[in-house]
């Protein structure tokens, strides 16, 4: 993948479940909803790899350098801002990127019309604090990429979502903590989910993950809507 062609923030287009998906949101049918990396609380780019000069990265932390390619299970080391006076730093893994269906992972949930033209996919994700900053309640900061070189934001849920709990960072998430975190994304019609990137800045190059798209894992049960 080409990282420069990733879509500017004011291009990007995106699928929130709470917009599109789930019982209780505001519209069934609105607009979808479009994630902006340039917001205040992730407002500078991640550092290049090795550089010690950005306030609340760990002396002898090596970050990895932007624009570095990485295979599913492959560590990449990074730095942002949650909010303008705090730097967070994590271990970041994307272990494995799978594609699932409506049917098979949502049974029980109520979609509205603009989720079923999409395409759901679960992202697995581990995640280690490596930084001062306790990072408890923030959202993992990841982005799936289509087909269409379109960035798309991890979905959130109203409810409890057992196949995938897209969960953010426990609280309270301090160095040394880890998470193993999973994100749904769904990837609008037409398209495919590709890879995922961890990209904190418009100005920033991505940092992206790529591999063999895998069958989603067997649950037991079924969701609870």
């Amino acid at each position: 993948m080409h990282n420069g062609a990733v879509k500017s923030a004011g291009t990007l287009a995106s699928l929130l479940l709470c917009g599109a998906l789930l019982a209780g949101c505001s519209s069934d049918d609105g607009e979808p909803e479009t994630p902006d990396p340039t917001d205040s609380a992730s407002s500078s780019a991640s550092p290049a790899a090795g550089e010690s000069a950005s306030p609340g990265v760990p002396e002898g932390v090596e970050l990895t350098a932007e624009g570095t390619d990485l295979a599913l299970g492959d560590e990449a080391v990074v730095s942002y801002q949650p909010r303008q006076d705090a730097v967070g730093v994590l271990d970041l893994t994307v272990t494995r990127i799978e594609r699932t269906t409506f049917r098979r992972s949502f049974a029980g949930w109520q979609l509205g019309t603009a989720a079923k033209r999409t395409t759901p996919y679960f992202v697995r994700v581990t995640a280690t604090n490596a930084g001062e900053t306790d990072l408890g309640g923030r959202q993992v900061p990841l982005y799936g990429v289509d087909s269409a070189d379109t960035l798309v934001e991890a979905s959130t849920f109203k409810g409890r979502f057992k196949p995938c709990p897209s969960r953010p960072f426990p609280t309270p998430f301090a160095a040394g903590a880890t998470h193993e975190a999973c994100l749904v994304y769904l990837a609008p019609a037409g398209t495919t989910l590709k890879a995922v990137v961890f990209r904190p800045t418009q100005e920033s190059v991505p940092i992206t993950w790529t591999g063999p798209v895998s069958k989603v894992r067997t649950t037991k049960g079924r969701p609870k809507p």
